[in-house]
């Protein structure tokens, strides 16, 4: 039955954060799987990955920014500005696809979880049938790592990893901007690691309860 991963959820996020925030998101992922047709509920802890001896010491559990302030961000900002939207821990691509319905035409995902970025891919092609024109690619790689596109504008994170690969993903940014000088922005939800981001500007700061919070960052 649909409604299970919804019970599901609604108990992780109320015993992990608390019954008032459970309620809340589970009424916006109902809603909002239901208007993006797409399938982004529900948390993952990487145990996995973790199996197979890939080393997940690093990473953050999978869950998908809340569908009600993604919205007010994007509106905001006005996202169809932005010709590429970079998500770095990309999981199930609920950004992404959002993003695509917001108007942003090339979407790049990265993710370490192969079955996450499966679940991205089918997620993006269900949107591109319904959003013509959209170019996206979905990358099995590990952040750290991962060379930034020259030419993407827009950085989206949600909380993906902790300093040490943020540290890296900053230092790539960097040289992206280095070999390819314009302005970026950086949509970082649950932004824990911000001071990371030396030299940048706060657009602007949302919290609409604890821990639903975003850092809208730019740097020229």
């Amino acid at each position: 039955m649909v409604y299970t991963k919804y019970i599901s959820y609604f108990f992780y996020l109320a015993y992990n954060w608390n019954i008032g925030i459970a309620r809340h998101v589970i009424l916006q992922e109902i809603k909002g799987e239901k208007k993006y047709k797409i399938d982004t509920t529900g948390a993952d802890e990487l145990s996995g990955l973790q199996k197979k001896g890939i080393d997940i010491s690093h990473a953050t559990v999978y869950m998908p920014a809340s569908y009600d302030l993604l919205e007010e961000v994007f509106e905001k900002l006005n996202l169809s500005r932005f010709g590429h939207m970079l998500d770095m821990g990309c999981g199930k691509g609920r950004a992404l696809c959002v993003a695509a319905h917001y108007g942003v035409s090339q979407l790049t995902g990265v993710d370490f979880s192969k079955p996450l970025c499966q679940a991205a891919e089918k997620n993006l092609e269900i949107t591109a049938a319904r959003v013509p024109g959209i170019h996206f690619k979905i990358w099995n790689h590990d952040a750290f790592y991962f060379d930034i596109p020259l030419d993407a504008d827009c950085i989206f994170l949600f909380n993906p990893f902790d300093a040490t690969i943020m540290s890296g993903v900053v230092k790539n940014i960097e040289l992206s901007l280095k070999k390819n000088k314009r302005k970026i922005t950086i949509i970082y939800f649950n932004p824990i690691e911000k001071s990371l981001f030396r030299g940048y500007k706060e657009l602007f700061y949302l919290e609409r309860k604890k821990y639903l919070a975003v850092s809208v960052l730019t740097r020229d």
